[in-house]
């Protein structure tokens, strides 16, 4: 009987499979040949069985070293559950009593456990060095290997010291396993442990399966609840990047029907546990986790795997969605993009190590890069992992699926380099994008970049589009953030001689993922994705109710807010305020007609309400409004007010915008009056007052924008808003 068949016969009494996947056969004859192995393989590729088996046929235990105490725990009683004898595997780490360790170590030293799983930490202590010395040990697994790496998504740094543990215990073939690795993260692998000679085995890392889309990151929580509610009793990971954020979406989550628990390093070990267990044991769908969440959660149908924040790096990304579909099935990958949120990540970094720093900022590019790009989104990922990929459309992308528009960027891209230029690289790129725009705010006047050659040069640009020419130049290596005064551009050699030399560069025009929540969600004018004949009757109580009161339509609600209605049909005062642009005081102030209204429509019609859109808040938890709202109360200058929450000037302006249009008054004359001269406030108040038509920003700074700031414009609308409206 040769050795191909024995192993399968090996393989169909231990695990129950007729055949090997990929390339695990080979795997496991290498490491069975005492050879250094090392393997890249997707998640849901079977790594871990291609140790799993060698360790079970060869003498002596493999030792088998693991990130987490929770993945170890699953991985042994994976191990347990196709034998009969519980001895043959045990983890050894601190979680462990004095008793519990000695009977580990008593059935390791009889031979009965085949698998001992250990924390890189536990390695290092001297009892258990002596202890492993004195046993036979069948090879070294290392699962998890990127964790070795500065590179990759997950550096640990007690993981760079396994290699002179080895040594010091006693040569044995080495096994290293990761799903991720980019071809610099596996050169880092391979030379940190001394094992450049291994064989190599790397699969191809396109999980066909695998639906790949990212979303403008607005009214995520609502997008969320509509995604899992469209796929009822399907299983599904929410990944946050802060504790806090995981809490808050599961809870938003659970009062909206949802069967959804929240899993973080902070929660103590049982409840985290046991939400854990309780999602593998399907007595809750979803689970909202940090990305402690997961490393070698083996649940074959896990349906879609969402992103609520940008995660830092690519491998990251990939690893996480990796975790959706294993069993070859559906499997959605959705993350939210807001490029506000890789600059949160921008300002973690700061105070770090400059090495650090350059890594991090690297790696972020490289998923704005991916998030931005027009490009098939599995193309992308590939290349990054080293694999080309060179299927035209894969069909199950959204970028192949629903194609983006691209337009001729040299121009653009040469004015941004040279204005860059012009300015000595002595700025970021918020302040570039004010400069091509013509801009009048503060910064530009006291700076004295009116007079500047580029100065108002690209106002026929939208600032939104600057920004993504900006970041386009920053992905394609003309510029770079500097990493001692961060965020401030420096041209590249690259970047020059582009400038001497421009050539044909597409960038994508329709890829707005700035836009703001009534630009992408609700549509304005005289079209609405709801019921078009509830929407023509609201706009016909609006002017009637608008003209009983003398005020301009667009006051009482916005089309965007109609719209909205027209969608989710509200039939109280409560559901109204869950409508777009609709807060408490406007609900209550305007909403009685507009109710009765929707109500009729719907009995006349016999509608039945789409309750699953309307999103149930948990109890506000905004803190950040009424710390401004009473801030305001006190005078407090609007710069200071922005500074105490880390905001800039136009941040808060927008969050003072969504506090007026919810039908909140507030009063900032005090500062209105000290920063514009009383006849441009009179000229900007009267505008809205008398000759706007539809009160939106747009079509002042059509009108008034040659004579006015921005910042003006807004501040005086959002005084004309609080008086006139609230």
């Amino acid at each position: 009987m040769d050795k191909s068949i024995s192993l399968t016969d090996e393989l169909k009494k231990h695990f129950g499979f007729d055949k090997f996947k990929g390339s695990q056969e080979e795997v496991i004859k290498s490491i069975l040949n005492k050879q250094d192995t090392f393997v890249l393989m997707p998640t849901g590729g079977g790594k871990s069985l291609c140790y799993q088996l060698p360790a079970l046929i060869s003498e002596g235990t493999a030792i088998v070293i693991s990130p987490l105490i929770a993945l170890m725990k699953n991985q042994v009683d994976a191990i347990r559950s196709i034998s009969t004898n519980n001895g043959i595997a045990h983890f050894l780490n601190s979680s462990l009593s004095k008793t519990a360790t000695n009977n580990v170590k008593e059935d390791v030293r009889n031979g009965v456990t085949k698998l001992l799983y250990v924390a890189p930490e536990s390695l290092t202590k001297q009892e258990n060095i002596d202890f492993l010395n004195e046993i036979c040990i069948s090879f070294y697994a290392i699962d998890e290997a990127h964790c070795i790496s500065e590179w990759g998504h997950d550096f640990r740094p007690e993981y760079r010291r396994i290699r002179p543990i080895v040594q010091e215990i006693g040569s044995a073939p080495i096994i290293a396993l990761t799903a991720t690795a980019t071809p610099k993260v596996q050169h880092d692998i391979q030379k940190n442990l001394g094992m450049s000679d291994a064989r190599v085995f790397k699969s191809s890392f396109n999980r066909e399966n695998l639906f790949y889309e990212i979303r403008s990151k607005n009214k995520a929580p609502e997008q969320i609840i509509k995604f899992i509610k469209e796929r009822p009793g399907k299983s599904g990971i929410i990944y946050c990047l802060s504790r806090k954020k995981v809490e808050e979406l599961a809870e938003t989550l659970q009062v909206n029907g949802i069967k959804a628990l929240p899993y973080h390093a902070g929660m103590d070990s049982s409840t985290r546990s046991g939400n854990q267990d309780k999602f593998l044991m399907e007595e809750v769908d979803v689970i909202v986790a940090t990305i402690a969440f997961g490393m070698g959660i083996d649940k074959p149908d896990v349906r879609f795997v969402i992103h609520y924040d940008v995660p830092k790096s690519l491998e990251g990304y990939y690893q996480e969605t990796g975790r959706a579909g294993r069993d070859g099935g559906e499997g959605h990958c959705l993350t939210f993009y807001s490029y506000k949120d890789i600059q949160k990540l921008e300002k973690f970094m700061q105070g770090k190590p400059v090495a650090e720093q350059e890594i991090g900022q690297q790696l972020l590019l490289d998923t704005v890069a991916f998030a931005e790009s027009a490009l098939c989104r599995r193309k992308v990922l590939l290349h990054y992992f080293g694999e080309e990929y060179t299927v035209k459309n894969c069909c199950n992308c959204d970028n192949c699926k629903h194609p983006k528009e691209q337009i001729e960027g040299k121009e653009m891209i040469q004015m941004a380099l040279q204005s860059v230029e012009e300015v000595k690289q002595q700025f970021k790129s918020e302040h570039m994008v004010d400069i091509l725009t013509g801009s009048k705010n503060s910064a530009i006047k006291s700076f004295k970049h009116e007079s500047l050659h580029h100065y108002n040069k690209g106002a026929d640009v939208d600032p939104k589009l600057w920004k993504a020419v900006f970041r386009q130049c920053i992905i394609a290596g003309f510029l770079l953030k500097d990493i001692e005064n961060y965020g401030v551009l420096k041209l590249t050699d690259k970047g020059r001689e582009y400038i001497a030399n421009p050539y044909s560069f597409l960038v994508v025009k329709n890829h707005d993922y700035e836009a703001n929540i009534e630009e992408s969600n609700v549509p304005t004018g005289t079209s609405s994705t709801g019921d078009p004949e509830l929407f023509s009757m609201l706009k016909d109580l609006r002017k009637k109710e608008a003209k009983k009161k003398d005020l301009p339509p667009y006051i009482l609600f916005q089309e965007g807010s109609l719209s909205d209605m027209s969608i989710q049909y509200p039939v109280t005062i409560e559901e109204l305020q869950n409508i777009v642009g609709v807060g408490q005081g406007k609900a209550k102030k305007y909403g009685k007609p507009f109710i009765a209204l929707i109500q009729k429509y719907v009995d006349e019609n016999d509608i039945v309400r789409p309750q699953d859109m309307v999103v149930k808040s948990v109890a506000n938890k905004s803190k950040n409004k009424v710390f401004i709202i009473q801030a305001i109360d006190r005078k407090m200058p609007l710069e200071d007010i922005a500074d105490s929450k880390g905001m800039e000037l136009n941040d808060l302006i927008t969050e003072l915008e969504a506090i007026v249009n919810s039908g909140t008054k507030i009063n900032i004359d005090y500062y209105i009056e000290q920063q514009i001269d009383e006849d441009s406030i009179e000229e900007i108040f009267d505008f809205f007052l008398e000759d706007s038509e539809t009160g939106e920003l747009s079509e002042a700074y059509e009108e008034l924008g040659d004579d006015f700031p921005e910042e003006e414009i807004r501040l005086v609308r959002l005084k004309f808003l609080s008086e006139i409206g609230n």
